[in-house]
C-alpha cells in the first residue's frame, strides 16, 4: 500500500492524528493548513493549490480534509483540475454530525452556532481575538445578535473541553446545547480514501 497524503484543514488536526494511531494508518502523512483560515474563507483553495503543487506527485494517493467550508465552491474547482476528492458537505460540522443530525439541527433553529473540540479549546484566540469582539464590543451584537444558541458537537468527552464550550457560550449570550458526535462519522469520510483509494498509483502519476 502506497503512502497517502491528507492536507487538511488544522482544526481536523487532532483528529486526524487520533484516527491513524487508532487505526495503524502508518501510511498516512498529514499537511495542515491554519485553521484561521476559516475567517477567511476565500483563501482557503489557492493554499490548498499550492499544497497540491508541492506534494501531489510525491504521494501514490492525496485526500484533501476540508468540507467546502465557506468557499463556495471554489475549492471543488481546484480539486476537479486535480482529480482529488474533499470531505463531504458544506463544513466540518456536517462531517461531525453526519448531514442527517446536522441538517436536522439547522431547521430545528436556524440561528445555531456550532463549536467542535478544536473551536471550544481555541475560542478566545479564533473567535474573540480574531473578530476583535474584546476591543469592539458593537461586534458582537452585529456578527451574533441573530444566534439563538451554541450546539457544541463534541468528538471527546473532555470535561476541560465542556467547560471551555460552556463559557463560549455564556460569552456570546446564547443558550447552550451538547451533542457528542465522537470520531466516527469522520473515520467514515477518511477509510475509503486511505484503504481504497479510486486510482492506483500509475494512473494518478501518469494524468500530471
Amino acid at each position: 500500500m502506497g503512502a497517502t497524503l491528507i492536507i487538511a484543514c488544522g482544526a481536523l488536526a487532532r483528529e486526524i492524528d487520533a484516527l491513524k494511531r487508532a487505526n495503524g494508518w502508518d501510511q498516512l502523512q498529514v499537511q495542515c493548513i491554519d485553521a484561521a483560515l476559516h475567517n477567511r474563507p476565500e483563501a482557503i483553495p489557492a493554499r490548498v493549490d499550492a499544497l497540491l503543487e508541492k506534494h501531489f506527485h510525491q504521494y501514490d494517493r492525496v485526500f484533501v480534509a476540508y468540507a467546502d467550508c465557506g468557499t463556495g465552491g471554489a475549492l471543488d474547482k481546484v480539486l476537479a483540475r486535480w482529480d482529488v476528492s474533499r470531505l463531504p458537505g458544506a463544513h466540518c460540522y456536517e462531517v461531525f454530525a453526519t448531514s442527517a443530525v446536522f441538517h436536522a439541527l439547522a431547521e430545528a433553529e436556524p440561528g445555531t452556532f456550532y463549536l467542535t473540540d478544536f473551536l471550544a479549546r481555541h475560542f478566545d484566540r479564533l473567535v474573540i481575538d480574531e473578530l476583535k469582539l474584546d476591543t469592539h464590543p458593537v461586534l458582537q451584537d452585529m456578527l451574533f445578535g441573530h444566534y439563538q444558541r451554541v450546539v457544541y458537537l463534541a468528538q471527546t468527552d473532555d470535561a476541560t473541553l465542556l467547560a471551555k464550550a460552556q463559557k463560549a457560550a455564556d460569552r456570546l449570550g446564547l443558550a447552550f446545547e451538547v451533542l457528542d458526535t465522537g470520531l466516527t462519522a469522520l473515520q467514515a469520510a477518511l477509510a475509503p480514501q486511505i484503504l481504497h483509494f479510486d486510482h492506483d498509483s500509475e494512473a494518478h502519476h501518469a494524468t500530471h
